[in-house]
């Protein structure tokens, strides 16, 4: 970790680091540890409790992290419409038009056939989607309906067949109705009562009641997005690591600092080993958006987990102008970036590593939690360097079909044939000979 630097009093919820100055402003930057060898032992126990007993594993593991006994696993569609018939009407409302701006977007990002023409050789490119897609979706300190639709929706528009959805019971055994009323909005065809790396253990490898998928997508906690990189292989997962949730916010003499407090404190909320920073060039909007900070938490009904959250991932970097808090957000790479100076399009040119970008202050990050129309199922924990949000292209497969006319044959059989004796492959090689006969 970098040198720390406090400028404000020790209260401060944000832990200052003052970066001007410095030769290079981002290097040595702190980060989270959100995963180590206990928890990664963890989940592989699981995923191997999993395999070998099925059910029963299933539901001795519901029962030991999340309460319940469950008498079944899965939630029947009657009780999906039902629950959409409870849900406030007002809810229901504002959970369809959010469906119809994720459906939207996703519908006009699905991509063409496409076709390649050249000296005889032609190349048909194709899309197809996988057979079926399993979306986790997270429980315990929060009910997320909105993910269920970040999930669901996007692989209903890349045209799965079979979409399912895994989110952990409350200690009834219940699953909110809000969230079950999201599933039946966006069509899913059938809900597992299970969470934590059990779920997307079964997911992948399948148990009596869950059948396995071919790709496994959504957020969670560290020990979710662990077991999503250890069945990498046995199933499509995207990517990116999709764990505890971050936020930059670069703000100048512009941003409205209660904007910028409250959008902090509103990553900040989802609970631990997540991330909120604050980069500026004026000393006075870092003092301003403190005390803001401050405010906004001792009001909040997550106090203690939004405490928690800053008090491990919570930082403003103090730089000497736009060019370092470039610099700096580009090395903390986070999930959400807002860019709220009096010109974040002067920015936005020099942004490479980011989940999602808000610019301006009308744009906070909760809009594309909600309604903006991308998943909000985004990169964390640095991935965003060389991962993307969720999108219609993780449930589909790129095939190409190539023909090849006696034209094309006469001048690539050549540079075939020339190129497999170079490596030594002589059937290779032949299969060119023999049709040149």
């Amino acid at each position: 970790m970098g040198t720390v630097w406090p400028v404000m009093a020790s209260q401060e919820l944000l832990t200052v680091l003052d970066r001007r100055g410095l030769a290079d402003p981002a290097a040595d930057l702190p980060r989270p540890a959100i995963a180590g060898d206990e928890p990664t032992a963890a989940v592989r126990k699981i995923i191997e409790d999993v395999r070998a007993r099925g059910d029963a594993a299933l539901r001795d593991l519901t029962r030991r992290f999340d309460g319940p006994e469950l008498d079944r696993i899965d939630v029947s569609a009657e009780e999906l419409r039902a629950a959409a018939e409870r849900v406030d009407p007002d809810v229901l409302h504002a959970l369809r038009m959010a469906r119809d701006a994720v459906q939207a977007f996703h519908r006009a990002q699905r991509p063409g056939p496409g076709r390649h023409e050249r000296d005889g050789v032609t190349v048909d490119e194709r899309w197809v989607p996988v057979g079926a897609a399993g979306c986790y979706v997270p429980g315990g300190r929060a009910r997320y309906p909105s993910t269920v639709l970040m999930t669901a929706v996007p692989a209903r528009e890349a045209g799965v067949d079979r979409v399912v959805l895994c989110v952990p019971p409350d200690a009834d055994g219940t699953v909110p109705d809000e969230t079950l009323a999201a599933a039946h909005l966006a069509d899913v065809d059938c809900v597992y009562r299970i969470g934590g790396a059990q779920a997307i253990a079964a997911l992948a490898y399948g148990t009596e009641s869950v059948e396995p998928v071919d790709v496994v997508v959504g957020p969670g906690n560290v020990y979710v997005a662990l077991a999503k990189q250890e069945v990498a292989g046995i199933v499509g997962v995207p990517s990116s690591f999709a764990g505890p949730s971050e936020i930059v916010v670069v703000a100048d003499e512009s941003t409205p600092t209660r904007y910028a407090a409250v959008d902090l404190v509103v990553q900040a909320e989802h609970g631990p080993d997540g991330a909120a920073w604050l980069i500026t060039w004026d000393e006075d909007v870092l003092t301003r958006v403190q005390a803001d900070i401050a405010a906004v938490v001792a009001a909040s009904p997550r106090r203690a987990d939004v405490e928690s959250t800053l008090a491990a991932g919570g930082y403003a970097a103090l730089v000497d102008g736009p060019d370092s808090a470039i610099a700096v957000a580009n090395a903390v790479a986070p999930e959400h970036l807002q860019l709220m100076t009096a010109d974040p399009d002067e920015l936005l040119p020099g942004i490479r590593h980011a989940g999602a970008i808000f610019c301006g202050p009308l744009a906070p990050a909760s809009v594309g939690d909600y309604a903006a129309g991308p998943s909000h199922v985004l990169p964390t924990d640095g991935t965003a360097r060389f991962a993307s949000a969720l999108s219609v292209y993780d449930f589909l497969r790129q095939q190409h079909v190539v023909r090849v006319d006696a034209t094309g044959f006469d001048l690539v059989g050549p540079i075939v044939e020339t190129l497999a004796t170079a490596e030594g492959l002589d059937a290779h090689a032949e299969s060119i000979r023999v049709r040149r006969v």
